[in-house]
């Protein structure tokens, strides 16, 4: 089974848009500074790359399920173009209550039959209670990206700065814990 890193799109990969607006057009798509590096840096070790979003503005009729998939693609394109693969992306379109929004874990459970993940060697990468609540809920380790203004606060395994603060503590708290797995394996 692979090791999955599940970014949360607006707020972690790219600028949020104001409280009770959307990214719905290329043009509103600002990816955050050092994102395609950190998601080159998970790729490199090891881990598959599952967007997880709540998209809310498909329910709301702002922008439709194929605009999503199209913006989505650019921006994956955008990315590949500086060496960051995402594997997969999973969206919720729908208003509450639903299975696959967060912090439901539909959509983690979904990328974990389709790809075959272990989710408990997994980390949900976020920008709210939510998106760690979610995490949580599926079984995987969490990360809570602190947004401008923020108090770094909450339930998270890792708070960081940014993405690629998670990104550099993830991989920091993965290699202790493969040179603790591989002393225990030569202690026995």
């Amino acid at each position: 089974m692979s090791q999955a890193a599940f970014p949360d799109r607006d707020g972690v990969i790219n600028r949020k848009a104001k409280p009770g607006e959307y990214v719905t057009r290329w043009e509103e798509m600002h990816i955050l500074p050092g994102v395609a590096a950190s998601i080159t840096l998970l790729n490199q070790a090891g881990f598959r790359v599952m967007v997880a979003s709540n998209q809310r503005c498909v329910a709301k009729g702002l922008i439709t399920t194929a605009d999503l998939d199209a913006m989505h693609r650019r921006m994956c394109d955008h990315l590949a173009s500086s060496g960051a693969m995402i594997d997969s992306i999973y969206y919720c379109p729908h208003d509450p209550p639903c299975d696959c929004r967060k912090p439901a874990l539909g959509m983690l459970l979904a990328a974990a039959r389709q790809h075959q993940l272990d989710l408990s060697e997994s980390w949900m990468i976020g920008d709210s209670e939510i998106d760690v609540a979610a995490g949580r809920n599926a079984g995987c380790r969490t990360a809570r990206v602190i947004t401008e203004g923020e108090r770094a606060v909450g339930s998270a395994d890792v708070v960081a700065q940014s993405l690629p603060d998670a990104i550099r503590q993830i991989l920091q708290l993965e290699t202790v814990s493969a040179v603790a797995a591989a002393n225990r394996t030569q202690h026995e």
